[in-house]
C-alpha cells in the first residue's frame, strides 16, 4: 500500500482485499480478547471540519485498542481557522504524531495535506470520497454472503461521496452495480470516467430506481441532503421523490438481499422505516465494521 488513505481509486484491489482481511483478524482478535501486535504508544491526530458520530468514535476507540492516543481537532478550534495553511498544519503535526486522520469538506485540502505530511493521512470523509465507510460495507457484504466477486450492489438516491466511493470499489472487488440517481445529481465525472475503463464487471447508471434494484444482491442508499447541503433540503426532497428503498424497491431484488445505510438514517425519506428495522442487523453490523476496517488501515499504515 501507499503512504495514505486517500480515495479508493489510488488502491489496487489487492490493496483493498489486504485492508479487509487485516479488519476481519483484528475483529477475530478482540472477539477473542487477545492482545494486538501493535506498538504502544502511537498517536493519531483527528482533524473534523464536519460533525462525526461513527468516524470520531470508531478511531479513538480503534486507537485505544492498540494501546495508543487519539487527538481531537476541530478546525473551529485549531489554528486553521485562523488562516494557518494546510501546508504548515502538515508539516507541523508530523513533528509529533504517528498518523493524521481528517473528515473535511474539499478532497483537495486531503490531498494537499498527504503531500506535505512525512506520516500517513487517512481521509475520514470528503464532499468526492467516502473510503473508510466504503471499505466497512464490502467487509460487511463478505461476512453475510461469504465473497464480494459476482454480487450485484444497487445505488439508490444522490450521486454523493457515498456513490463516488462505492462505485470504485464494487468494481475493484469485482462487484456489479447499478447507480439508480436523478439528473443533475449523479457521480463525479472522474468516477465514471473509471466505471467506463472496467470490463470484467458490469455498470449501469440509470434514472429508474427499479431498474437498479432488478436482481440486486445489496442495496445501497443515503440521506437526501448531507453536510453542508441542508439549505437544499426542500429542493431535493422534490428531486428525490420516487428514490426511496421500501418494500417495492426489496421486491425486485435477489432473495436474501442486504441493506446497507451509512447512517444517521432519515426513515421515512431515502428509506422506509419497515425496510429498515428489517435490516438492521445488517446495518448496525456495518456501522461496527468501522470500527474494524479503521484498525485494518491504522495497522497498515502505522505499524
Amino acid at each position: 500500500m501507499k503512504k495514505d488513505l486517500l480515495k479508493l481509486l489510488d488502491l489496487s484491489p489487492e490493496d483493498i482485499t489486504l485492508i479487509l482481511d487485516t479488519a476481519d483478524k483484528l475483529k477475530a482478535e478482540r472477539k477473542a480478547g487477545k492482545k494486538h501486535d501493535f506498538p504502544a504508544g502511537k498517536s493519531l491526530a483527528m482533524i473534523f471540519a464536519k460533525n462525526s458520530t461513527r468516524t470520531r468514535v470508531s478511531f479513538e476507540v480503534g486507537m485505544t485498542h492498540f494501546d495508543g492516543h487519539a487527538l481531537f481537532m476541530s478546525t473551529a478550534d485549531s489554528q486553521m481557522k485562523r488562516g494557518e495553511s494546510i501546508s504548515d498544519t502538515a508539516r507541523t503535526l508530523s513533528r509529533y504524531v504517528d498518523g493524521i486522520m481528517i473528515r473535511t469538506y474539499e478532497q483537495e485540502e486531503v490531498e494537499e495535506l498527504a503531500k506535505h505530511a512525512t506520516i500517513p493521512v487517512i481521509n475520514g470523509l470528503t464532499d468526492f470520497a467516502h473510503p473508510c465507510q466504503i471499505l466497512a460495507d464490502l467487509m460487511t457484504i463478505r461476512e453475510h454472503k461469504g465473497k464480494l466477486k459476482g454480487l450485484k450492489a444497487c445505488w439508490i438516491g444522490d450521486g454523493n461521496n457515498m456513490a463516488n466511493s462505492l462505485i470504485v470499489g464494487c468494481l475493484k472487488t469485482g462487484m456489479d452495480i447499478s447507480v439508480a440517481c436523478p439528473d443533475g445529481y449523479k457521480p463525479d465525472k472522474k468516477v465514471l470516467d473509471f466505471a467506463a475503463t472496467v470490463t470484467d464487471c458490469k455498470f449501469e447508471l440509470t434514472n429508474d430506481p427499479k431498474v437498479a434494484a432488478k436482481g440486486a444482491d445489496v442495496v445501497f442508499t443515503d440521506v437526501w441532503a448531507s453536510m453542508g447541503q441542508e439549505g437544499e433540503a426542500k429542493e431535493r426532497e422534490k428531486a428525490f421523490a420516487g428514490y426511496q428503498v421500501n418494500d417495492d424497491i426489496m421486491a425486485l431484488t435477489n432473495p436474501g438481499c442486504m441493506v446497507q445505510h451509512c447512517l444517521p438514517a432519515h426513515k421515512g425519506e431515502e428509506i422506509s422505516e419497515k425496510v429498515f428495522e428489517e435490516h438492521a442487523q445488517e446495518i448496525f453490523d456495518e456501522a461496527e465494521n468501522r470500527l474494524h476496517v479503521q484498525k485494518g488501515i491504522i495497522y497498515l499504515l502505522m505499524k
